[in-house]
């Protein structure tokens, strides 16, 4: 079922209406509003950004981007009146935030609505890894179904999931591992309170006792994670599904254990140099690849933009955003 925008997000009280700056697409829904109710300059459109930010930059009230793009330190000097950052995501780790607070700019995300979406990413990746099913459907698609003896798969129901960060989307992947069967084991900054899954402090340890390890911990530190130690105990029969962010992995550790069969398998919808997807990965049928695509529905996208809108109107009628981080 669609959902339709008709609440008008912004009373004004300009004579003019603000200027929005948008550095990607948001649903034809949220679009709608945003041309009604806003000046609005897309980025992602233009030819020559450079130039067109140059032109509207001393303009630009709000700027609506998502988590993996962000907005630099370098953009938001070239926008003078800026107010607020909308992110059509959760993930603050592309925007300098210091630097916003600096400068009083609002920094806003869309949690909660995009949760089911990425867990239920990681779970298909992690289906579609265990049960070669990429490398399945090019047998059948080729017609190649009476030459080819495709290897046994991976039972996925009854396995040892470790997922590291118990956030809101670690909680949910949890929640579906239940339904699997699966025994599940987690590693994040400190143990969360009520939980019946088992802690592990020592992410070596947690991949070692796994048999299938997620990534869902938050970019915000931008620290590495997943380095060559974690692979190497994660073991030869292991995988590994990623729908946290690229950067948090050792992507040369990472392609190095699958092609010396260190580990078994991986699963990935994000990388560290987006779009850009190192070469080694495109060849291998033990990995799984998406185009960052985990909270890619529509009716995810449309509820996004609800928010996106709340946040700007409020920040344009003098009030505090609603999802300010």
């Amino acid at each position: 079922m669609l959902i339709h925008l008709t609440k008008r997000y912004f009373m004004t009280d300009y004579i003019d209406p603000p200027h929005i700056l948008l550095t990607q697409p948001v649903p034809e829904e949220t679009d709608r509003v945003l041309t009604r109710d806003y000046i609005v300059h897309r980025l992602y459109l233009d030819a020559a950004p450079e130039l067109l930010l140059e032109q509207v930059g001393p303009y630009i009230s709000g700027v609506i981007t998502g988590g993996a793009k962000g907005l630099s330190r370098n953009m938001m000097e070239k926008l003078p009146q800026l107010k607020i950052v909308a992110i059509s995501g959760i993930g603050t780790d592309a925007v300098d935030l210091n630097y916003a607070a600096q400068r009083g700019i609002s920094v806003t995300t869309t949690p909660g609505v995009l949760t089911d979406d990425v867990a239920d990413m990681a779970f298909g990746l992690l289906i579609s890894t265990l049960r070669q099913m990429g490398e399945a459907e090019q047998v059948v698609r080729n017609g190649l179904w009476l030459q080819t003896n495709l290897p046994l798969a991976r039972k996925v129901t009854g396995i040892t999931l470790g997922i590291v960060g118990m956030g809101r989307v670690g909680q949910a992947i949890a929640r579906r591992a239940e339904a699997f069967n699966m025994t599940v084991l987690y590693n994040s900054n400190n143990p969360v309170p009520g939980l019946a899954y088992r802690f592990i402090s020592d992410i070596n340890q947690l991949a070692r006792d796994a048999d299938v390890l997620i990534l869902a911990a938050s970019a915000d530190g931008g620290q590495l994670i997943i380095t060559d130690a974690v692979l190497d105990a994660l073991g030869r029969d292991g995988y590994f599904i990623n729908i946290a962010r690229g950067k948090l992995v050792d992507e040369d550790a990472l392609l190095a254990a699958l092609t010396q069969g260190r580990i078994a398998g991986a699963g990935l919808d994000v990388f560290a140099h987006e779009p850009h997807v190192p070469e080694g990965f495109l060849a291998l049928k033990n990995v799984t690849l998406q185009p960052h695509r985990a909270s890619a529905t529509l009716q995810t996208r449309i509820a996004m933009g609800e928010i996106v809108l709340e946040n700007l109107a409020a920040c344009f009628n003098g009030k505090q955003p609603p999802h300010q981080v």
